[in-house]
């Protein structure tokens, strides 16, 4: 039997990123709605014709969005949130960036989607993580008010739009259990599961219009049987399917991420003709689906990684894919592991990359040519694809054997480490004797996250430095000047820790990568993060090593500037890893440690040349739990002796900082714990520092108190708003009721990078004030 092709979706942005250009164009005014959507066709007809042109069986339909598919599915389920006030007339593609971005208020500002709270205006739905990856997907709300109606044509306009162009169309949609689970519940006491059985039925009509108009097969995505799922949304999904079998065309189950595990059996016998498992994420899953689905359900097996750019190994993916083709009676689909949104376009633009290197890559375009091959093995032989084959195999032998990633000295250090390596030399409360015997600060002591505003001139200056316009000396000074003025202006408001402002970091990540052995960085290999907004994460492709100091001058020179204390700024291991398209020929927990080491050894020269407090960035340590419980015990203990291992090769009287936003840490919290920094700064004013009380306080149901000191934000910096000194002390006692006084620390929620002097300065002073009079009532107490 023939084996098909498809693919789960495809990049949205485009080769030149020209959805993210005209979206901001439509948001600035410059172009219309109807100049949107002709962008937006053009799109989708380029990126069908390639998946044609690779011989695909199947065009993907619906994959596509403006900002979000979720947010699509918002608009084409009828369930708009009320608190937006939509009268139904406003246009459609309106309404859809109104939730994504907010409503203006009456100065003019908008509350976007990374604003949970909006004092005017209508904030935008909440943004989160989509399950494990750096996509950021817009999180629907419920009520027991919220009603579900068939809202939108633009997903059936699509599918008309593929099917003129003469393509074979499949059409995914959300599966509504998962619709519903990534939801939020807006209503105390309410269950967002309770509105399934008015949920099911528009997905019922969304079906049969597909069937009307001549799709044979729509791709359902339900990733959350990837999770360990109560009792109740388990039990549904049977009764759920059986529902939808009545007026569906053939439906796809996909699930992608994690393995199916308790959920296989189940995922295996719902009324569904095919399913889609993820054989890169979660191999250990084909034995048990080959032996559970029927022979009629089509196995489609994710055999080509849609979450990494390594091209695949064809030898590997055969030896894979044999023994199911052997087993499987019934027909076998070949497709990535998931949707190819996680990875870049093409290495069609990418003439900076060396030849070697760039051979060992495949991006989204290349990963349809890679399913090509392995079909054409699959149905007839190697024959025919005997070029192409010949060259993935010297690709993935050259990466194997090359110095390039492999170095004895980075692999003799790791050997070398022992168990004493990722522990202090104290513990906290000695530490903490010196450190406060060294430094003397006050009560409350105020400090920042680490960057200041990054203004046009910086901009400007490094945008020079990289043209070659502006030579390494002109550019040093500038940045010397940019950090001088931070500074002075951290010494004006009375700071108590100062920071050097970060003028010379381009990102948090690729600052460091581009520094350290084993990185390469991409020309063109943006990933989109959420809306217009695009990434381009670095890409480690060997053991990594730090040939060099990488911020020493600069927080050097910072300090010579003030006899106040200076932070040194770095970025933590577990982040970089997670925000980097990382190496998959040994185990992650090995990279990271790897990275580790490197870390430590720039630590180390920070507390020689005179920094006494250094800061390990970590805001990623969360998003890379496993999506299954039962991974995580091994996760957090890696993640947690990477950090401690960067940290901790440091004297007593050296205080080591960390930092962690927009995260929710109540269920790690004691190995945040472990981690041993002295001090955790954390975004807390959003949640108006409701998130701090999992930290400690009477009201702690699990009785967990966190030992060391932290600094809870006490103001949200995605928002150009000014706090109020009044609003500051109230959150700061609110804080005192969970933490002891002697261990808190007064600090905005995350880095100053995005936001105007002006509004810094004002929000600064209220900070430093709100402090100073906190300190004057403890005087008086």
């Amino acid at each position: 039997m023939t084996t098909r092709t498809h693919i789960l979706g495809f990049p949205r942005m485009g080769a030149n990123r020209e959805l993210k250009f005209a979206l901001e164009k439509h948001w600035r005014g410059e172009i219309d709605r109807a100049a949107l959507e002709e962008v937006g066709e053009q799109l989708r007809e380029r990126h069908w014709q390639a998946q044609r042109d690779a011989g695909l069986d199947y065009v993907t339909v619906g994959d596509f969005a403006c900002y979000d598919h979720v947010a699509n599915h918002i608009q084409l389920l009828g369930c708009e949130p009320e608190r937006f006030g939509f009268k139904g007339d406003e246009p459609e593609l309106s309404r859809y960036f109104k939730m994504a971005r907010g409503v203006e208020d009456e100065a003019g500002h908008v509350h976007d989607a990374s604003c949970k709270h909006g004092a005017e205006g209508t904030f935008a739905l909440e943004m989160t993580k989509w399950f494990d990856t750096n996509y950021h997907y817009l999180v629907p709300e419920f009520t027991a008010a919220t009603q579900f109606r068939l809202a939108s044509t633009r997903l059936f306009d699509e599918v008309a739009q593929a099917q003129q162009a003469g393509h074979a169309v499949k059409a995914v949609l959300l599966g509504p259990l998962s619709f519903l689970y990534l939801g939020n519940e807006k209503q105390a006491g309410f269950d967002r599961f309770s509105l399934l059985d008015a949920l099911l039925p528009v997905y019922e009509q969304v079906l049969s219009r597909l069937k009307q108009q001549g799709v044979e097969w729509v791709q359902i995505d339900e990733p959350i049987l990837g999770l360990d799922l109560p009792d109740a949304w388990r039990n549904a999904f049977e009764r759920a399917y059986w529902q939808l079998a009545r007026s569906a065309p053939k439906l796809l189950l996909v699930t992608y991420f994690s393995p199916l595990s308790d959920n296989l059996r189940l995922a295996c016998q719902l009324p569904v003709a095919g399913l889609h498992v993820d054989a890169v994420r979660a191999p250990q899953d084909l034995t048990g689906v080959a032996d559970w689905l029927a022979a009629h359900k089509v196995l489609s097996v994710g055999i080509v990684d849609g979450r990494n750019i390594w091209r695949t190994d064809p030898d590997a993916a055969l030896a894979t894919l044999r023994p199911v083709v052997d087993k499987k009676r019934g027909e076998l689909w070949i497709a990535p592991s998931c949707s190819l949104l996680h990875v870049p376009f093409s290495l069609a633009a990418e003439d900076k990359l060396d030849a070697e290197l760039k051979s060992w890559l495949a991006f989204a375009v290349e990963k349809l040519d890679e399913l090509r091959v392995l079909r054409a093995v699959l149905d007839g032989g190697e024959d025919s694809v005997a070029q192409e084959l010949a060259a993935a195999r010297a690709a993935v032998a050259a990466r194997r054997s090359s110095h390039r990633v492999h170095r004895a000295d980075v692999a003799l250090r790791l050997a070398r480490s022992v168990a004493g390596d990722d522990r202090r030399a104290s513990s906290f409360g000695q530490r903490q004797q010196v450190q406060r015997a060294r430094f003397a600060f006050p009560a409350l002591p105020t400090t920042t996250i680490g960057s200041f505003p990054q203004t046009t001139e910086i901009r400007a200056a490094r945008a020079a430095f990289k043209r070659g316009e502006l030579d390494a000396t002109g550019y040093r000074e500038k940045m010397r000047a940019e950090i001088a003025l931070a500074v002075r202006k951290q010494e004006e408001l009375g700071i108590d820790v100062l920071v050097h402002g970060e003028a010379e970091r381009n990102d948090m990540v690729e600052y460091f990568g581009e520094q350290l052995d084993g990185f390469a960085f991409t020309a063109n290999g943006w990933v989109q993060s959420y809306g217009s907004r695009c990434v381009k994460p670095p890409v480690i492709f060997g053991d990594v090593a730090r040939p060099a100091p990488m911020t020493v001058e600069w927080a050097a020179y910072a300090q010579s500037l003030t006899k106040l204390p200076m932070k040194g700024m770095l970025t933590g291991p577990v982040t970089i890893l997670q925000w980097s398209f990382v190496r998959n020929d040994q185990p992650r927990s090995t990279t990271c440690e790897q990275i580790a080491w490197a870390i430590r050894d720039e630590v180390v020269d920070l507390e020689g040349a005179g920094i006494g407090i250094i800061q390990i960035d970590e805001p990623a340590i969360r998003e890379g739990l496993p999506l299954r419980r039962a991974g995580w015990p091994a996760y957090l203990k890696s993640a947690t002796r990477a950090f401690r291992v960067s940290a901790s090769g440091v004297r007593d009287e050296t205080q080591i900082h960390t930092h962690m936003c927009y995260s929710e840490f109540n269920d790690i919290l004691p190995e945040i714990a472990a981690m041993d920094a002295d001090v955790i700064t954390i975004e807390t004013s959003r949640s108006d520092m409701e998130l701090l009380r999992g930290f400690g306080g009477e009201n702690n149901a699990g009785g967990f108190r966190y030992p060391n000191e932290i600094g809870p934000g006490v103001y949200d910096i995605h928002s150009p708003r000014v706090p109020s000194v009044d609003e500051i002390v109230r959150l700061m006692r609110k804080a005192a009721g969970v933490v002891p006084l002697e261990n808190l620390w007064i600090n905005p929620d995350c880095g100053l990078k995005t936001r105007g002097w002006p509004e810094t300065e004002a929000a600064l002073s209220n900070m430093v004030a709100a402090a100073k009079l906190l300190r004057k009532e403890l005087a008086a107490a």
